[in-house]
Parts: structure tokens; C-alpha cells; sequence
């Protein structure tokens, strides 16, 4: 009688390859499937800008933008993204010159200790190009997903505001 070992879940047989694009850049790695896209970016590619808030998808501390549109990186699997182009907060600004939005939320002092403000700012930039939200309420609404334990909110609205009305 043939004995085997039972099948573990980090047996090499789970490993999963994954290519996309993070930051603009193309990277190709194999990976467990139950990684997330959150950890994938802290853990292997050293981008620590998203944080691990509450893991549940319900501070929104883990927003980055996949394919353009704001997502939470805590609730996505890794393998799910095949192909698509993350952007972290590390990957916001160009040419060393600040996102109009990153820029905006240092004249509107829009964070204190700084916790949440990468995936603020990736869900703003997102939210500005879904193009919903028309007035502070709207934003306010839109952006509910995103938590600032520190009362920064109305220095985030008006932030984006400014962002929105072409002030910035």
C-alpha cells in the first residue's frame, strides 16, 4: 500500500505565477493564491505606503488604484489582478512633482498622524476620475469608506474640492 503525505497548503503545487504592472513597472513573481494584493505590495515589494488597518475592508487605510479605479487591497487576492496596472501612494506622484491631490492635502493640512492619508489620497484621485461626486456632500458620501480616526475630514473634502472645482 503506497502511503502519501497529505497535500498542505504550502506545498509547491499551490504556488501561483502572476504578472501585472505596480507602479508602472511590470513584475512577475509566483506567489501562494491567498495572498493578498495588500500584502503582495508590503511584503514582497517593499511598497509599505498602503497600510494594514483593520483587514476587514471597512477603514479603507489599504486603498490603492487598480486599473484606475480605487479598490482595497486588503480584500483582493493577489491572483485576482492578472495583468492589471496598480498604482500605491508611491507610485502618485511624477517626476518628483506631487499629484495635485497629495499637494492639496499639505495647503489643507487634510491628515494628522498620516495613517490613513495614502489610501485617502489613492481613493480621492479615484473618486475624481469616476467623476460622481459634485459637491461636498457627494464627497463626503464618496470617500465614507475612507476613515481618518484623527478628524482630518473636512481638510480632505476640502482638498478634493479644490482639486475638483480646477482650483489646483
Amino acid at each position: 500500500m503506497e502511503t502519501r503525505s497529505p497535500a498542505t497548503p504550502y506545498n509547491s503545487r499551490n504556488i501561483k505565477p502572476l504578472r501585472l504592472k505596480i507602479n508602472g513597472k511590470p513584475v512577475s513573481i509566483n506567489i501562494k493564491p491567498w495572498v493578498t494584493l495588500l500584502d503582495l505590495c508590503r511584503e514582497h515589494f517593499d511598497l509599505t505606503g498602503s497600510k494594514k488597518g483593520c483587514d476587514h475592508g471597512q477603514c479603507g487605510a489599504c486603498t490603492v488604484l487598480c486599473d484606475g479605479e480605487r479598490i482595497l487591497s486588503c480584500l483582493t487576492l493577489a491572483v485576482m489582478k492578472e495583468g492589471a496596472e496598480v498604482t500605491t501612494i508611491e507610485g502618485i506622484a511624477e517626476d518628483g512633482e506631487l499629484h495635485p491631490i497629495q499637494q492639496a492635502f499639505i495647503d489643507h493640512d487634510a491628515f494628522q498622524c498620516g495613517y490613513c492619508t495614502p489610501g485617502q489620497i489613492c481613493s480621492a484621485i479615484g473618486l475624481l476620475k469616476e467623476g460622481k461626486a459634485n459637491s461636498r456632500e457627494e464627497v463626503k458620501e464618496l470617500m465614507s469608506g475612507n476613515l481618518c480616526r484623527c478628524g482630518a475630514n473636512v481638510g480632505i473634502i476640502d482638498a478634493i474640492m479644490e482639486v475638483k472645482e480646477g482650483r489646483r
